[in-house]
């Protein structure tokens, strides 16, 4: 059996706005959605076993109105629900082991306002075993229709063909596939070490044509394997002469979804994460897929 996709509720717009987009994600899939609400204890506090059984309720009845809220606009949609008594972040990670997609919403019912990125999000992203789509307040069209309906949809890669992130591109390229999107493949570069040496003053057109040139041959070659698996992808390279955070803001400013890889380390228990996906995550205005990759 496929693996499910899950997503977080908490009551908030924007976890609503993470459920909508989850659904229309396990509807293309053809798995099932896994809704979970975490009503965590707090440490040490007492509290009577009346006061816990009342927050348990109140999780079940928002769990059971969007299972119905869904179900009615997604007839075909399996749902299921899970109630849990961790933090949320904790809840959602562990959660997340027996899940092909997390989908969250960027902030949850805490923080506050103007807060881009809630720490639970940051921490799901950081270290959920399988990919995490955080989801603004507003969603984009990727949650709105099928891909029928969207065929104008745009996915944004964020790539480097010299360290190339195979799960992050097959995750993008499966995307814009599902999704019937274009996608674009963008690679942050720079002058080779060699051209900003004191016995260079000045970088002819000539050398930074032929370096350029070297840089579109190289991450063609290297998205030539996923160009085959997903010949339907309409596929766009560029190179930005940024800083890789900047190129992939700029480039996702008319996405459906940006993606990035994150590399998998111990450390990401502690909610850590690389310069370039904390950078996306606190300023891109459309959806961010975060998957994680071993190398």
């Amino acid at each position: 059996m496929r693996l499910p996709v899950l997503v977080g509720i908490d009551g908030s717009e924007r976890a609503a706005a993470a459920a909508d987009r989850a659904a229309w994600e396990a509807v293309l899939r053809g798995v099932p959605l896994r809704l979970l609400h975490a009503s965590p204890r707090l440490p040490g506090a007492v509290v009577p076993d009346s006061a816990l059984d009342r927050l348990r309720d109140i999780g079940a009845q928002l769990l059971q109105r969007t299972v119905a809220d869904l179900v009615g606009r997604h007839p075909d949609l399996r749902v299921e629900s899970v109630q849990a008594d961790d933090a949320p972040a904790v809840a959602l990670v562990a959660a997340a082991r027996d899940a092909g997609l997390l989908v969250a919403g960027m902030r949850g019912t805490g923080g506050f306002e103007g807060l881009a990125v809630g720490s639970v999000a940051l921490l799901a992203a950081a270290a959920a075993p399988c990919p995490v789509v955080l989801v603004p307040h507003r969603p984009g069209t990727f949650a709105e229709g099928g891909p029928a309906a969207h065929s104008g949809s745009l996915v944004v890669l964020g790539f480097d063909a010299h360290r190339p992130v195979g799960e992050a591109a097959d995750f993008a390229f499966s995307a814009a596939d599902t999704h019937a999107a274009r996608l674009h493949v963008v690679q942050a570069w720079a002058f080779p070490a060699e051209s900003v040496s004191s016995r260079i003053l000045v970088v002819t057109e000539e050398d930074r044509a032929s370096w350029e040139d070297q840089e579109v041959l190289r991450l063609s070659d290297v998205l030539r394997p996923w160009q085959e698996k997903y010949p339907g992808v309409t596929v766009a390279g560029d190179l930005m002469l940024l800083h890789p955070a900047e190129a992939l803001l700029n480039a996702s400013r008319s996405a459906d979804l940006l993606v990035v890889g994150r590399r998998a380390d111990p450390r990401a228990a502690e909610g850590r994460l690389g310069p370039v996906a904390h950078a996306v995550l606190h300023h891109a205005r459309c959806p961010v897929a975060v998957v994680p990759h071993g190398g």
